[in-house]
């Protein structure tokens, strides 16, 4: 297995985003579970409080081996201006249900944009990386920048739960919803559901993990094992991930409120230069590194 994993890693796998393992470890039930801490990759995060909730719930241990966490966004837009969101997906399969559409969404590989409007919301279910591969029994790179039906992989009957969840407005029952519907549906143990999540979980909270060789150093398994293990249980290269990461990372620092060594970034996130990390930087988000600063400055 090439991906050895530090105890921070461990706390990713066991509580992702941050969450404390204890604290983990003994969500048993529904009101005992806290949330998973604060979320990365999200580029506005400074957005007119009152008009938008967002909620989250890490699923049940019997589930934990699949699924990341349960996901909520309320927005209240009526007679107000439309308000777009950004974020920088992560290496997850999410499956996503609204009140005109639901769909079962692969990774999405550039920064994601959506405007909001009205009164509405979506409910979702984030998948660990390599989780949704047990549920597809197929080729999780099929599934890159494409989203489907949900009928289509999870059955027939996935109508009338899609049905149920929006039928009740309360998050708690959406999630013991799809905690019944998903649990009935629960695969055997895949050793390799769990190696493709740890090397993601390694290269998440290890920075300096910037480049697959690092990977690959630490275990037996070649190159070409560790992209064939990504492309079939997570969707994208190693390579790719490692990018992402660091991107998210640099998104993070700006974000904090803190002067920025540009130059020193660079090289921190693995880069040769400042050049090739600002180019990066802005072919993801859509501004320089400092453009956003000035912008998360004023927000």
């Amino acid at each position: 297995m090439p991906c050895s994993l530090p105890a921070r890693a461990l706390q990713y796998i066991s509580a992702p985003e941050g969450l404390d393992k204890r604290d983990s470890m003994k969500a048993t039930g529904m009101s005992s579970r806290p949330e998973p801490g604060k979320p990365r990759g999200v580029l506005r995060q400074r957005l007119e409080a009152g008009v938008f909730q967002h909620r989250r719930q890490l699923p049940a241990p019997a589930l934990s081996d699949w699924i990341e966490h349960y996901w909520q966004v309320d927005w209240h837009l009526e007679g107000a201006p439309p308000r777009q969101q950004e974020t920088l997906p992560h290496p997850s399969v999410h499956l996503v249900i609204e009140p005109g559409e639901a769909g079962i969404h692969g990774v999405h590989t550039g920064r994601y944009a959506r405007w909001l409007s009205g009164n509405a919301y979506a409910f979702g279910i984030k998948f660990r990386p390599g989780g949704f591969q047990p549920f597809l029994r197929g080729d999780v790179s099929m599934l890159t920048n494409r989203s489907l039906p949900v009928a289509s992989i999870l059955g027939g009957a996935s109508d009338a739960w899609v049905e149920a969840i929006r039928a009740t407005v309360d998050f708690p029952t959406r999630v013991a919803l799809a905690e019944r519907f998903l649990g009935e549906r629960r695969p055997s143990a895949d050793p390799k559901v769990a190696q493709a999540t740890a090397c993601v979980a390694r290269i998440a909270t290890d920075p300096a993990i910037t480049s697959v060789e690092q990977l690959i150093a630490e275990g037996e398994a070649g190159k070409r094992s560790l992209q064939r293990l990504f492309k079939q249980y997570v969707g994208v290269g190693p390579k790719w991930i490692i990018n992402r990461y660091r991107l998210h990372e640099a998104v993070a620092r700006i974000q904090a409120g803190a002067v920025v060594d540009w130059t020193q970034l660079a090289l921190e996130l693995g880069y040769f230069d400042q050049a090739h990390f600002i180019r990066d930087f802005h072919a993801l988000i859509g501004m320089t590194p400092g453009d956003f600063a000035r912008r998360e400055a004023s927000s």
